[in-house]
This record gives structure tokens, sequence and C-alpha cells, in this order.
């Protein structure tokens, strides 16, 4: 199978390199092709507030951004060593496994994912995340936040409306990756990232810890 996964910046930034370690050999060991596109989490989140603070406009902000994904990308290639296209015609063009970041502003890394995941004709887009699934309001600032194992991809659009939001917003999946997920009709599971095992049951079809978006 074709697999994209969009493996969140906060994963990356908030686990050790164990975990780096681990997710490679997963994907080293496995017959699957994978297309990875890392996210820029806490690092890139960190650069945009300064860079706004100090009166940056939100396409230079959002360069900032994918400037950081491509780091997040770097440390993750080093179990690989290859070219970290910036493209997705140039991502497309490699052999798996593919390591990148963002590519231009206004879109997000799960946005590049499932543009790369529409363009491979993969045959899963996971988008791993340091939640454990989609929620109808956010888990972190409401307790009675009601998690979904299964939504449709049209409830999914209605919540998140269907504008980009600024850079360096954190939400699980933003608007332009839902559209394309939704035209394209993109197999899509939403997976708590921080444990590899769950990322492993999602690709194999197995139960896991996350919320599947029904196309």
């Amino acid at each position: 199978m074709k697999i994209v996964i969009s493996l969140g910046g906060s994963v990356i930034s908030e686990m050790n390199g164990n975990y780096i370690k681990k997710f490679a050999e997963f994907v080293s060991s496995s017959e699957h092709s994978f297309y990875i596109v890392v996210g820029g989490g806490k690092i890139a989140r960190e650069y945009i507030s300064f860079a706004r603070s100090l009166g940056a406009d939100e396409e230079y902000l959002d360069r900032i951004g994918i400037m950081a994904t491509r780091l997040n990308a770097m440390l993750l290639n080093t179990f690989f060593m290859k070219k970290i296209p910036e493209t997705i015609e140039e991502a497309k063009s490699m052999s798996p496994p593919v390591i990148m970041g963002g590519t231009e502003p206004g879109h997000s890394t799960d946005a590049v994912a499932a543009m790369l995941a529409r363009e491979v004709k993969a045959d899963k887009l996971i988008i791993a995340t340091n939640v454990d699934g989609i929620y109808d309001r956010d888990p972190a600032v409401y307790k009675d936040a009601k998690k979904f194992d299964r939504i449709s991809i049209n409830e999914l659009r209605k919540m998140v409306g269907d504008k980009w939001n600024m850079a360096g917003k954190n939400v699980v999946v933003d608007a332009i990756a839902c559209r394309i997920i939704d035209g394209a009709k993109i197999k899509t599971f939403v997976v708590y990232g921080k444990e590899i095992d769950e990322i492993k049951n999602a690709i194999y079809g197995r139960e896991f810890k996350g919320t599947e978006i029904v196309v």
C-alpha cells in the first residue's frame, strides 16, 4: 500500500530520540511505500509568535513555519539521508520513503499531506498528532469535550469552516486539508501519534486510538 503520514511536529519535538528512531525503523522495515510530511510543532509556533511580535506579516510567518517543518524533517531524515523535496511534484517523482516538510505559504503540513496523498493515489492518509482523535471542541480547554470515533467529512468541514487559519494555529485537521480529503475521497485516520503502535493499528485496519474520517 501507499501510505501518507502527516507526522505532527508536536509528536517529533515533544518526544525523545528513541521515538524518532523507532518510527524510522518502522518505516524502513515495512512492506508499504511511505510518504512522510513532518509538521513544525512547538519550534514553529515559538518562532512564529516571536516574529509576529516583531511585526512580520502572515506570509512571512508562514515561511518561518515552513523552515521549521523542514528542520524537523531533516531530524527524521537522519535515518534515511535522502533529499528532502520542497514541492508536491518533486515528492511524487521520488522513490519511497519520502520525507518532507511544508511547501508554500497558505498550506499546513496536513494540507500538504492530503495533496500528496491525492497525487500519489495513496491507499490511506494517517494524520498522527498529539491528540487522541477529533473532538467537538478543544479537550484541553473543555473537560466535557466529546470525542468522535468516526466522523463524516461533511460534518468535519462544518466544524472547521472553509478558511485557512493564521500561521502557527494548532488545529487537528485544517479547512484546506478537509477540502482535499473530501474532493479526492481519501481514506483518512487521525491517530494518537505519540504511540507508534496506534499508527500501525490504523494502517493495518485494527482498532486504534483516534478518529476515522468517513468520506
